[in-house]
């Protein structure tokens, strides 16, 4: 059996996990090979896989070999093994695998729970980034931070966190200060670690424990930079007031400014300490400015924007992003496809869609999960929300069908609520291209 195919056999969430120190026996049986790899790792509610797109790119452009384990993946499940931004070999990707499955049935009976899904890919990702001998790996949290399989990791070379709000939380609390201290739980005894500081609750609690784990750490807010605007397709240019340096984001929303910033920031760190070459920062920099991140505002076709944003804090950032791209365009009407799950606050989700962009036209549709809100409950929703015209459809195919076939030359379609639907979408899109 294939890994893909056996992996997905395997379920998101299960209620028997291994712990912490469970994983580490999994990794020792397989040779520690985490512990083989310099880690920059990366937690955070919003902006944590743009920031591991910035840090991926500047460091490959710099010279560096890099190693990425992002989640989730929109399309194929090796979207989330990148070495140097490129997806992982078939053939090494397949023999990670079948290491991995061999060390689980084999652990099975020495009292250890099957992997879950997504501590199986993390043992892969070990396995193949200290195969690959990469410079640096850049290491995605999946869940929340102190509890979560990536923080096995015990001596990262820095530690990042970004924006702080409101998601997951029957797992990670219901207040920003709850989920801030579990993400501040990847922060390790003097490891350095930057983190975002716009929300003054969040940085409380990340400053406090960073203080307890006598850590160097470096608050990044707005006030640190000012984010210019000269057009063009990706008009926006950040300006990093003490570095007296300027990055234009290689994408068209304003809020890749804070993750910018972050990265930045990360790498003024690892050059202090010794860990980059002071002579590289210019080709990071470089790096940085053509970083690809798919799927975040990305323009998939003429006029038609994708982007992931699936809590409240990532659905503020899109609106804001998305209406400025709206007043570049004054004369078209604007089109909206959404999706959601069942776990998200849904609802201030629409509130916030209908708030800031004012739909002409909206579609929902049905995604195909379990955790999927059926379309023709959205469409209620919608319409206790808004006054604009509302479409809902169960198949994804006929949702396009009919937005494509709407959507005039000047108007805009945008695409957010889901990773899902996000997916979804870029797979409808590159079945029709090689159609």
């Amino acid at each position: 059996m294939k890994a893909e195919e056996y992996l997905n056999q395997i379920p998101m969430w299960t209620r028997e996990k291994n712990s912490l120190a469970d994983i580490r026996r999994f990794l020792e049986y397989l040779g520690n090979p985490d512990q083989k790899i310099p880690v920059i790792h990366v937690a955070g509610t919003n902006g944590k896989g743009s920031v591991c797109a910035y840090l991926t790119y500047g460091l490959s452009f710099a010279g560096y070999r890099v190693g990425t384990f992002l989640s989730p993946h929109l399309v194929k499940i090796q979207e989330r093994f990148l070495l140097n931004g490129k997806m992982a070999e078939e053939d090494l990707f397949e023999e990670s695998f079948r290491k991995v499955k061999e060390a689980a049935d084999k652990l099975a009976g020495q009292g250890l729970h099957h992997p879950t899904f997504f501590e199986f890919l993390f043992y892969m990702a070990a396995l193949y980034f200290a195969w690959q001998k990469v410079d640096f790996w850049v290491v995605e949290t999946g869940l929340g931070g102190r509890l979560d399989t990536t923080n096995v990791i015990e001596h990262p070379l820095i530690s990042i966190i970004t924006s702080i709000s409101l998601d997951h939380t029957a797992y990670l609390g219901e207040t920003i200060r709850e989920i801030a201290g579990e993400k501040a739980g990847i922060i390790k005894k003097g490891v350095p670690v930057i983190f975002d500081a716009n929300n003054l609750e969040a940085e409380y609690v990340i400053r406090k424990r960073a203080i307890e784990q006598e850590s160097p750490f470096y608050p990044i807010s707005r006030q640190d930079f000012l984010l210019l605007e000269d057009g063009g397709r990706n008009p926006y240019v950040l300006e990093l007031k003490k570095e007296m340096k300027r990055i234009r984001l290689p994408f068209p929303a304003p809020y890749q400014a804070d993750n910018g910033a972050l990265a930045w920031k990360a790498f003024t760190v690892l050059i202090e300490n010794g860990l980059i070459e002071k002579k590289r920062e210019s080709m990071l920099l470089k790096g940085m400015e053509s970083a690809v991140w798919p799927g975040r505002m990305e323009e998939i076709s003429s006029g038609v924007y994708l982007d992931g944003a699936h809590n409240p804090g990532g659905m503020e950032a899109f609106t804001s992003a998305a209406s400025a791209i709206a007043k570049r365009h004054p004369a078209g009407r604007i089109l909206v496809l959404f999706a959601v799950v069942s776990d998200k606050d849904y609802q201030s989700m629409i509130q916030c869609l209908w708030n800031h962009l004012h739909p002409d036209l909206t579609a929902v549709v049905s995604l195909h999960s379990e955790r999927g809100i059926r379309a023709e409950q959205l469409k209620g929703l919608f319409l206790q929300e808004m006054d604009g015209t509302v479409e809902s459809f169960e198949e994804l195919k006929t949702a396009l069908d009919f937005l494509l076939k709407e959507k005039g030359s000047q108007d805009l379609l945008f695409c957010a609520g889901s990773l899902y639907l996000i997916g979804e979408i870029k797979a409808e899109f590159e079945r029709r291209y090689y159609d």
